[in-house]
């Protein structure tokens, strides 16, 4: 209903962007053009911005109701269009109008106040989060880039899953499921790893859900930008997102230590610096979770001592190896059904985990993932094995989201048919 109801101001964003764009000094460009725009916008009557957001909140109600997971448009990049992702492919909406840049230009800009503005100036990128109501006194909210393509602002929005997956989804041994409570270990880091849209997110919401629910504590959620808002059950859930309630990821950890907190949530460990803190405050006596832009467990231990300089690496070896919790690396894999199915390695580090990394033998780590099942350990290859034999992945795509080619294609081969 409300789709109908707004679909039609799609058409009218060329029209209400028309006398702005005639506003703009011909010689204007880079920052200037866009310090002129956002002049240009603010002089204008609040009507007009309304309609310019109600614009962009129908491409976002049609976004919804196509199913889509991901928008973009502006830039040089979308030609003149609006994009949607659904079902993992990306495709151009051909039902509307060709956009100019400097119409798309406005029309984001009209999302963001001024101090927004400026760190999109300073960085060239900027992450927020945005929600609209979709009836019922219900909202859906979106995690969004905004980023230069050509000195034309483009953008990306990312439907933010409103409903948190049971813990049980996760699939996770029992040893597993205690090293992520905060009711069985006090303190420790857990890594959610994997590549962009892997379900990190998902993955990471289900933990602090969990803990929510049967532990009375206190979390701090630090996010680039917030996603899904956890409502107090059992723990008082504060939500700091960087840019807006806190300056960085490191700056929102070192405060939370201030903040009387169980269990921390550091969004993503994006930098050393950042690395350094969330081994500092989990060695403190702090449950630490976070994500990385890694794709194994071995990556991920390999990522983190990587990242700081070599005179520092045994010291930080050792510290990783006191804190260091669990690790699930995730991939989501098309399935049989057209839909996608949650493919993970996971690493529990005990002893003989700990040793290794301690002595910087990290490559023997693999071998103890292949032989940890009683532990609750597994190999992204023996899970992807596991998806295969119970028909829910096909054996091609069980070998290209494999990691380790070789050993997929040996354990494809051990399968009886």
């Amino acid at each position: 209903m409300i789709f109908m109801q707004t679909a039609s101001k799609e058409h009218i964003l060329n029209t209400l962007t028309a006398p702005l764009i005639e506003q703009i000094p011909f010689t204007a460009r880079g920052d200037e053009l866009f310090i002129k725009m956002s002049q240009i916008l603010d002089d204008q009557p609040e009507k007009l911005r309304i309609d310019l957001k109600a614009v962009l909140d129908s491409f976002l109600l049609k976004m919804l109701k196509n199913e889509a997971s991901d928008i973009d448009l502006g830039g040089a990049g979308c030609r003149g269009k609006v994009w949607y992702r659904i079902f993992g492919d990306k495709s151009p909406d051909k039902s509307t109008q060709n956009f100019s840049v400097e119409a798309t230009d406005f029309l984001l800009l009209n999302i963001l106040v001024n101090s927004q503005r400026k760190l999109l100036l300073k960085d060239r990128n900027l992450d927020f989060s945005y929600g609209i109501e979709i009836g019922n006194g219900k909202n859906q909210r979106f995690r969004v880039d905004i980023y230069f393509d050509l000195e034309h602002l483009a953008m990306n929005m990312r439907r933010i899953d409103n409903t948190i997956r049971p813990f049980k989804s996760l699939g996770v041994n029992a040893e597993v499921a205690k090293a992520l409570s905060l009711k069985y270990y006090k303190y420790g880091l857990s890594l959610i790893t994997g590549i962009t849209g892997s379900g990190k997110s998902s993955t990471l919401d289900t933990i602090i859900d969990a803990n929510n629910r049967t532990v009375d504590s206190h979390i701090v959620v630090i996010s680039s930008p917030v996603e899904l808002i956890h409502k107090p059950i059992k723990s008082v859930v504060r939500h700091r997102e960087v840019g807006r309630d806190v300056e960085s990821f490191k700056a929102g950890a070192i405060q939370a230590l201030r903040q009387d907190p169980d269990i921390i949530v550091i969004g993503e460990l994006r930098d050393p610096e950042t690395i350094m803190t969330a081994l500092e405050i989990t060695d403190s006596g702090h449950k630490t979770f976070s994500t990385l832009h890694t794709s194994s467990a071995m990556d991920s231990i390999e990522r983190i001592l990587g990242e700081v300089p070599t005179e520092e690496q045994n010291r930080v070896r050792a510290r990783l190896a006191d804190v260091l919790t669990c690790v699930i690396s995730q991939k989501l894999v098309p399935s049989l059904d057209g839909k996608r199915v949650l493919a993970k390695e996971v690493l529990i580090a005990n002893s003989s985990v700990k040793a290794a990394i301690r002595n910087n033998n990290i490559s023997e780590i693999y071998q103890m993932l292949m032989e940890g099942s009683e532990k609750g350990m597994n190999t992204l290859e023996q899970d992807l094995k596991r998806l295969f034999t119970e028909g829910k992945i096909s054996k091609e795509n069980a070998i290209n989201y494999s990691n380790n080619k070789s050993k997929i294609v040996q354990l494809l081969s051990e399968t009886s048919y």
